[in-house]
């Protein structure tokens, strides 16, 4: 039986790639979103990938999120990738303490609810995969998204705390840390903009979400069990460390 793979904001962008990557390395794969029925319609009809609405800053959405798909598929989740997220820029004197709650909720603590509703299956059958999906913002910070990279920054601490408790049960917890990447988020960013963004990455071009989506079956294979911990960085070069 195919393995279960949960990927939230699966329908989109980078999510959409990694739901559609997943798919074709033979797992059975369920996108979760927040609220574009007509994108998800469009997406599920497209990959013949099943889609399930829910908000995953609110646990209890989350729970019941994870008890459907497991009913629906056939089994507890065997993969889980933590790729949902929002932006709400603006610099600290300007930001409004909802602004600040949102992108904490929806960013960081969805990974704390997502990982609680399948860490107890994946610790009964002693295999797991957890991915995190982190943020080059998270790692060097950016100006007018304390919030943004305060969650993912977050993620990272969140990944290594986590691959410690899951490593005896053969649950491994890795994140990976995008740069810029070619999706419909960035690129509304004004052109003059970007153009200085690109020409700071070293390979002189911007991700493709594709090149997330491959780290990602990398980092979930069955045979990648000694990789636990980790924050991959998938930047072009932009950031090392």
């Amino acid at each position: 039986m195919a393995k279960i793979a949960v990927v939230t904001g699966g329908t989109r962008g980078i999510g959409a790639a990694i739901s559609e990557g997943l798919k074709a390395a033979g797992y059975s794969v369920a996108a979760n979103y927040a609220g574009n029925d007509e994108r998800a319609r469009d997406f599920s009809e497209s990959t013949g990938i099943p889609v399930y609405k829910f908000d995953v800053s609110d646990f209890a959405a989350c729970q019941e999120g994870i008890k459907k798909i497991e009913e629906d598929l056939g089994g507890t989740v065997d993969v889980l990738v933590n790729n949902a997220g929002i932006t709400r820029d603006g610099t600290l004197h300007r930001m409004d303490q909802e602004n600040w709650q949102a992108v904490i909720d929806t960013n960081l603590g969805s990974c704390f609810n997502m990982c609680r509703c399948v860490i107890d299956g994946m610790r009964e059958k002693s295999f797991g995969r957890i991915v995190n999906i982190g943020s080059i913002n998270g790692q060097a910070g950016q100006y007018g998204q304390v919030n943004y990279a305060a969650a993912k920054s977050g993620i990272h601490g969140f990944t290594k705390a986590l691959a410690q408790e899951g490593a005896g049960k053969n649950v491994t917890v890795n994140a990976i840390a995008p740069g810029y990447v070619d999706t419909d988020m960035v690129r509304a960013v004004p052109e003059a903009v970007l153009e200085k963004i690109i020409a700071k990455i070293p390979v002189g071009r911007l991700g493709k979400a594709e090149d997330i989506a491959r780290t990602v079956a990398f980092l979930v294979a069955d045979d990648a069990g000694f990789i636990t911990g980790s924050t991959v960085s998938v930047n072009g070069g932009q950031h090392m460390y």
